[in-house]
């Protein structure tokens, strides 16, 4: 009878608890650079959790997830490292490039796990040499690769006398894909032309200016949050057509409503998570949270990209550590979680993802993305998921990581 109540509904969660939990800890940028991304994967990790412990947890043990500030600082983001170190926690998420840097040494030299997707090192998709980091999804190199692959395809499999523009914040996040695309441009045959746009990226009259000098036939950018809404004021203001326009993936509904929903009709951007409502984990995250009042923050999350980005991400990590109990059993380790990562085949992150494997040399899953375009209501896809130009991609994944050796 004891064990009977301790089972019941209203005692699950206290009964997964006297079983052991496994703690993910989320070391987040909530009040400065990374705020309009950080909440929303926040919420949705916690989300994630949430139904993952009413359906019974991960193989019978509760998940939790424990989210603290570093506000962008590395300084900062070392020592939440090291006090949820000490809590028990070996799963570490920064979602900040300059905290997942400063914090990679030292995950590697205590053979703990950083997921590092969207952000950080780019070479650390090679397990080989960062055995400890999971940038689980495609790189910007793989990203930038596939930019060219759709512009390929909208010229009928030709770029030679094409003319792309490259427009990108003048920092080290709008300048990673630049090698890549100087690259392409002499293997393609195409003309890159780089307009470097000084941070927070507010200022682009004099890029756009010489854009409409250059007249590119498609204009690749990587800038961020309100960079893209002056963009889309200065393509207006210069005769520059929207559809030609394709983003990074940090372009999300808040930046569409601040453009103006029917103003950005034709923009794209690449991505490697679904967009949308219509994806059946969300639906149940609603009814069996929000319907209920037990969600983690505002409903209209749910509503935004990024929010999706938190879910695949989570996805991705939940299953890994089903995998780490199915084959060591429990409790989960960090050895065994970094074993269950590598065992991911065919994933997709409850329809969130393409269909992704990990392996001990390939840590990003195969650096799938797609193209998607604003219609004016919604995102539509325009190709399914590409992975084009693998070769040069692992080439230049190589010859970085193979530095970090000497470090």
């Amino acid at each position: 009878m004891a064990v009977a109540a301790a089972l019941s509904a209203a005692g699950w969660t206290d009964a997964l608890a006297q079983e052991g939990t496994l703690k993910f800890g989320l070391c987040f940028d909530l009040s400065k650079s990374y705020t309009f991304v950080s909440p929303q994967v926040a919420q949705a990790a916690q989300d994630l959790a949430a139904l993952t412990n009413i359906k019974g947890g991960i193989e019978g043990h509760k998940v939790e997830i424990v989210v603290q500030d570093h506000g962008n600082e590395p300084q900062r983001g070392i020592e939440c490292y090291e006090r949820l170190k000490r809590d028990g926690v070996f799963v570490f998420d920064m979602l900040s490039t300059p905290v997942s840097i400063a914090v990679l040494p030292r995950i590697m030299k205590d053979k703990n796990i950083l997921m590092q997707s969207s952000v950080g090192r780019g070479d650390a998709v090679d397990g080989s040499v960062f055995t400890q980091i999971f940038p689980v999804g495609a790189t910007y190199w793989g990203q930038a690769a596939n930019d060219i692959a759709y512009i390929k395809q909208q010229r009928s499999g030709d770029l030679k006398g094409a003319k792309i523009g490259f427009i990108y914040l003048d920092y080290p996040f709008g300048q990673e894909p630049i090698g890549v695309l100087k690259t392409l441009a002499e293997r393609e045959g195409f003309e890159l032309k780089l307009y470097p746009v000084p941070l927070p990226g507010s200022d682009q009259t004099s890029a756009w200016t010489q854009v409409r000098r250059d007249r590119p036939d498609f204009m690749i950018s990587w800038l961020l949050a309100g960079g893209h809404v002056v963009a889309a004021k200065e393509m207006k203001r210069n005769g520059y057509p929207i559809e030609k326009y394709i983003s990074v993936n940090w372009l999300n509904e808040v930046d569409i409503a601040n453009i103006g929903p029917d103003v950005a009709k034709g923009i794209k951007r690449g991505t490697n998570v679904v967009g949308g409502q219509d994806i059946p984990i969300i639906k149940e995250i609603m009814a069996e949270l929000y319907a209920k009042g037990k969600g983690s923050g505002p409903e209209k999350n749910l509503k935004d990209v990024y929010y999706n980005l938190g879910l695949a991400n989570y996805s991705v990590a939940f299953q890994a550590a089903r995998n780490a109990v199915k084959q060591a059993g429990w409790p989960v380790t960090a050895a065994s979680m970094k074993v269950g990562y590598e065992s991911l085949k065919d994933f997709d992150a409850n329809g969130l993802l393409a269909p992704l494997t990990v392996t001990a040399q390939d840590h990003g899953g195969g650096g799938k993305t797609r193209i998607e375009m604003w219609d004016g209501q919604k995102w539509v896809p325009q190709t399914g998921w590409l992975a084009d130009y693998q070769d040069l991609i692992w080439q230049i994944v190589k010859t970085s990581s193979s530095g970090f050796k000497a470090e």
